[in-house]
């Protein structure tokens, strides 16, 4: 019975952390599972940071103490106060074996009348030797807890961090049947990550340019489609910066492909230098030679103004001719924006202008009359467009005179 129960336990955890739609949807899924396949009261999961020598609490589950936060921003440890994170596994490995989970309890107190000849209180149980005195037993006495098991989670070969599961005072201690399904629950916590590790570089690669590292054009139009809702909902401004880099074809020409590729590379360093000045903008290659910036939350003028930064620090590069930069936002007087195609038309207008004009500068579409006239004016042949926007085919092109729909 016990084994089907362990069973149905290790089946619920596992389908539950598939569920997660997110990385703290997994990281709670993956503690609480733990949490009530072993009979605890609470339970965390932590990451170990090797480039900072400690342990960072990703998430606490169950009964929290007070003061323990669901998702601690945080909570770290240094791995010298729990060395056994690091030497118990290479203990292990060096014997051939491999690494086990441990119970930590807190010792009982002294019975005041002892039993003659009763059985006397051993030492805690299955405690790691390499575990400074007062270390995880001093932070389960402080939060009341009466015993912990801890099962070190090892992904592709290396210590990740570990599972921790405790019970509270009074209640029965982890035992070493306990501590060997600990040490299966944290493979199966183990395999979980790698698959959200691998979603993830999925996700990475459908939504990043691979040449610059930049956001692609799809990470774009999400974001985009997003800022326009929160417009919508309480006003706050959305700005688009369109970028053309000057004379990458001469480059590619004169000096080949490759150091094309590294003007690229160079110019998208600049844009997400940039972009940084403006808080959570996204800075993306929308294919080719254009890049793009968008802002939500800043000024119009705030915006133009890194524009402008743009604009001289792309000058400043060593291959290429500058960039033309066309912005738009509805922090200016552009009419009501109600699609994403309405603000890149305005944006690419205006970088349309910039390129024609030679500027130096950001062009600003609704402080240049003729960037809303060329975005408000359908082409003759749609076809001949200089970009599909938000990907519609020239068919689905609104009749003249074009009016946003």
């Amino acid at each position: 019975m016990a084994e089907d129960r362990r069973l149905r336990a290790v089946v619920a955890l596992s389908q539950a952390m598939a569920a997660a739609q997110n990385p703290r949807e997994f990281w709670r899924a993956a503690a609480l599972g733990a949490c009530s396949a072993l009979s605890g009261s609470f339970a965390a999961l932590s990451v170990w940071e090797r480039e900072l020598g400690r342990l960072k609490v990703l998430v606490n589950a169950g009964e929290r103490a007070p003061g323990e936060e669901e998702f601690p921003e945080s909570e770290t440890y240094p791995v010298n106060r729990f060395p056994e994170i690091t030497e118990f596994l290479h203990e292990q490995w060096a014997g051939g074996g491999e690494p086990d989970a441990w119970v930590e309890s807190v010792p009982p107190p002294p019975d005041p009348d002892p039993v003659p000849g009763g059985a006397v209180a051993g030492p805690p149980a299955y405690r790691h030797p390499s575990a400074p005195p007062g270390g995880r037993i001093a932070g389960l006495l402080r939060r009341r807890r009466g015993c912990c098991v801890v099962a070190p989670i090892v992904l592709h070969g290396r210590a990740w961090g570990e599972l921790y599961v405790a019970r509270p005072l009074g209640a029965p201690v982890f035992d070493r049947e306990d501590a060997d399904f600990a040490t299966v629950l944290a493979s199966v916590v183990a395999s979980g990550i790698a698959q959200t590790e691998r979603l993830e570089e999925v996700r990475r690669l459908a939504f990043t340019d691979p040449l610059t590292g930049l956001a692609n054009r799809r990470a774009v139009d999400m974001r985009l489609d997003e800022a326009l809702e929160r417009h919508r909902a309480d006003g706050s401004v959305v700005s688009l910066v369109v970028c053309d880099l000057n004379g990458l074809k001469q480059v590619n020409d004169t000096h080949g492909h490759a150091v094309g590729d590294r003007l690229l590379e160079r110019f998208g360093s600049v844009l997400s230098l940039c972009g940084a000045m403006l808080p959570g903008a996204l800075a993306a290659r929308l294919g080719g030679d254009e890049f793009c910036l968008l802002s939500v939350g800043p000024g119009a003028d705030e915006v133009v103004e890194v524009a402008a930064e743009l604009c001289l620090r792309a000058a400043e590069l060593e291959l290429g001719e500058g960039v033309a930069c066309g912005v738009a936002s509805t922090g200016d007087p552009i009419g009501q924006v109600r699609t994403a195609r309405r603000l890149f038309r305005l944006a690419d207008a205006a970088q349309y202008r910039a390129k024609a004009a030679r500027s130096p500068r950001p062009v600003v579409a609704g402080r240049d009359g003729t960037v809303l006239r060329l975005a408000d004016t359908p082409p003759r042949h749609p076809q001949q467009e200089r970009r599909a926007f938000r990907g519609v085919p020239p068919d689905e092109d609104p009749p003249e005179p074009w009016s946003e729909p």
